[in-house]
């Protein structure tokens, strides 16, 4: 894992700039650094060393000296690889980048769908003058680039165009209401414009002035009606399977651990020497004493600390500058100092992202049973009940039947809708915003085939852990110099979930069944039983103490807040929450983030 930037240029590229740009993204290579110049491009690579600690420095070139490549991540499957090409191909290194090279050498531009693993990459084909870049299918290492008149460039993070002398910096206003009812930012744009993200499962080609995005991959779900016994028993072949290909590394491999199915079941099978967590004062927050009882049944070592306000909101300026785009996830904050616990340990980390996405693993996946005695009521009564709720204020019971008054593509945005559209227009001064059934739209398209769970699935995929789960541990990770890979994201283990029929995802009494049968195997405690909570913040409570109360009400009266909110409305919101009457400290700490974000880069 590593930190990747570079550019093509109608204008001789110099090392000057290049290094100005990986000098800025130096966290995420602290190992080393590398260059590649030029007429035409600049490469520039920042090393964390992981596999092949001697030989194994970036750039790497083929053997002709005309194809060289950048690249971040790991390619689990890259011994397989290497056999398949070792009698055609001389290799230098014992590195899973240059397996990728001579793999794109044999097999050009679909030689990325034969990669399992995480990735993002930059290959400059000197010969055919051609950048070749790309993003692993599930999105978990990230890629973004821009273009003006003269150049063009990418990186990891967008914090290195901030060195380039071509790049200008304008802030991209159309998206922020998008944001505030996501907590994320859910387009491929960015708040800077003209810089965008390149997809999970897109390949991009720069040749001739021109760019072109292509799909390799995308999420396909094929439900067919099994025992559930044997499901169970095919995940937990895949997921030994890929905990042991995660845990191939040449230094030593750790693990996060919460008290919920997901990490216990990683730990339980990959047994690591030590684990991390963290947790806070209030019980109701704390899952260290749930990770210590696994840790001390399975005979590993417990990491923990637990953490204060005060130093949650110290970090938090620090943490949005990582970030390169606002992320309104109170878990963000948590997971930044379970980062740096094991950074001081570790090198490599697994996590537990991905399994409530391909098993089913969201309380709302449930209401399609739990919830059939309303969908009884025809159609076009609950659609008025809608329209009555409406131009009502938002509120738990109305919420309920404004939801299920509309299909599902008219409303469902995802795991955690902060705000509902009207009211995120209504708060901001911005005009010309996009609507977030707009952003949603294709993906329901693609999935129109599919059942409502399959379609939940999907658009919580792409919307919620890679925009919030996958982009939070690669920053916050990253920022430490520590790499983070996610066992239940691997080509095996989705191959098993994708074809798993509804009842194998989700009953009456619980969720993700399929899946807890299979980790029951291993786990030796409840934890299979358990509720993830997934390293959960006391925010509610403490936006109403003083301390962050006041320097929530100074953000929402500054000149931030001014330029683009109604400060009155967003005022009000804050006293609300403050004196008990509406329970809105999730849309408050969507706003405050925001304004922490953009002073971190717009206004210093």
């Amino acid at each position: 894992m590593c930190g990747i930037a570079g550019y093509v240029s109608n204008t001789k590229p110099t090392k000057k700039v290049l290094k100005a740009m990986t000098d800025r993204i130096e966290h995420r290579g602290p190992d080393g650094e590398g260059f590649y110049l030029d007429d035409k491009v600049a490469l520039g690579h920042r090393r964390l060393a992981i596999l092949d600690l001697t030989t194994g420095d970036q750039p790497i070139y083929n053997e002709n000296k005309d194809i060289v490549i950048i690249y971040n991540g790991e390619v689990y499957n890259f011994l397989e690889l290497k056999e398949e090409l070792k009698d055609k191909y001389k290799f230098y290194t014992k590195t899973d980048t240059e397996v990728i090279l001579h793999a794109y050498e044999e097999w050009g531009h679909d030689a990325v769908k034969k990669l399992r693993g995480m990735f993002a990459f930059a290959i400059w084909n000197k010969k055919e003058e051609e950048l070749f870049c790309a993003v692993d299918g599930w999105g978990i290492k990230p890629f973004y680039y821009c273009k003006n008149d003269k150049t063009f460039m990418f990186a990891s993070e967008i914090k290195a165009f901030l060195d380039h002398p071509d790049f200008k910096k304008e802030f991209n206003e159309e998206i922020l209401s998008a944001y505030l009812c996501f907590n994320s930012v859910p387009t491929e744009e960015t708040f800077f414009k003209g810089v965008k993200r390149l997809r999970p499962g897109y390949s991009l080609t720069y040749k001739d002035g021109k760019i072109k995005t292509e799909k390799f991959f995308e999420l396909k779900f094929e439900e067919k009606d099994r025992k559930i016994e044997d499901i169970a028993e095919d995940i937990d072949k895949a997921m030994q399977d890929s905990v042991k290909h995660h845990g191939i590394a040449d230094v030593e491999v750790g693990s996060f651990l919460s008290s919920g199915i997901d990490s216990s079941y990683i730990v339980s099978t990959f047994k690591p020497n030590k684990t991390f967590t963290v947790g806070y004062e209030n019980p109701k927050y704390d899952e260290i004493s749930y990770a210590k009882d696994l840790s001390e049944k399975l005979g590993i070592k417990n990491i923990s600390r637990k953490i204060d306000k005060n130093e949650y909101l110290k970090a938090f300026p620090k943490i949005m500058y990582h970030m390169d785009e606002p992320l309104a996830d109170p878990s963000i904050g948590a997971l930044y100092f379970v980062a740096e616990i094991a950074s001081k340990e570790v090198k490599v980390v697994m996590s537990g992202e991905g399994a409530d996405e391909l098993f089913g693993g969201y309380n709302t996946y449930q209401e399609d049973l739990t919830q059939q005695w309303y969908m009884k009521i025809p159609y076009p009564i609950r659609h008025l009940g809608y329209w009555i709720a409406s131009i009502v204020p938002d509120v738990r019971g109305f919420n309920f039947v404004w939801r299920r008054g509309q299909k599902l593509e008219d409303y469902n945005i995802g795991l955690g809708r902060v705000m509902r559209d009207s009211e995120a227009q209504k708060l901001i001064k911005c005009k010309n915003q996009i609507h977030t059934k707009d952003i949603v739209a294709p993906y329901y398209k693609t999935y129109k085939n599919n059942s409502d769970t399959v379609k939940r699935q999907a658009i919580d995929y792409y919307f919620w852990l890679v925009r919030d789960f996958l982009h939070s541990v690669d920053r916050l990770c990253m920022m430490f110099g520590l790499e983070g890979r996610t066992p239940f994201l691997d080509e095996n283990v989705y191959e098993v979930a994708r074809k798993m029929p509804t009842y194998a995802k989700i009953n009456k009494e619980t969720t993700k069944p399929a899946l807890r049968l299979a980790a029951k195997k291993v786990i030796p405690n409840e934890a299979y039983k358990k509720k993830k909570l997934g390293f959960p913040v006391p925010l509610r409570e403490w936006v109403r103490e003083d301390d962050l109360y006041y320097d929530i009400k100074d953000k929402f009266n500054s000149k931030t807040a001014e330029k683009f909110f109604d400060v009155k409305k967003i005022n009000k919101l804050l006293e609300q929450h403050r004196n008990k009457r509406k329970d809105t400290y999730k849309k408050v700490w969507t706003i405050y983030t925001f304004i922490v974000w953009y002073n971190q880069f717009f206004e210093a």
